[in-house]
């Protein structure tokens, strides 16, 4: 057993699923209006606080990242749909951002990069 900790694969993903009385629309302004998203999801957790992508009332797309070193990069999708009772059904997706993107390489790593011109 080791210790060392291995970082997540990019496709790991944590999806958690809600059901709610409040129809689409209401639940699409929550997680799209800054202001109202800023209540639960605020501009500091966000790497830029306009979505990467959207599908107008069911899909929208935000690059999360963390406040503190090594600054880790996810992504969260919000879908909405409706649900069986009139309601919605709110599903978020974080999944994990490439590694390779996540943290700066050090100067000195012994690697390869770029070969120098001859």
């Amino acid at each position: 057993m080791s210790d060392e900790l291995k970082p997540d694969s990019p496709d790991a993903a944590l999806v958690l699923e809600f059901e709610f009385d409040a129809p689409p629309a209401k639940v699409w302004r929550a997680v799209t209006i800054p202001a109202l998203r800023e209540r639960w999801l605020p501009d500091c957790d966000l790497a830029d606080a306009e979505p990467e992508s959207s599908i107008a009332g069911e899909e929208v797309r935000y690059r999360l990242r963390e406040s503190e070193p090594p600054f880790r990069e996810s992504h969260v999708i919000f879908r909405i749909e409706p649900n069986e009772a009139g309601g919605t059904r709110f599903r978020i997706i974080q999944q994990t951002s490439d590694g390779q993107t996540k943290l700066p390489q050090a100067a000195n790593s012994n690697r390869c990069l770029m070969r120098a011109a001859a």
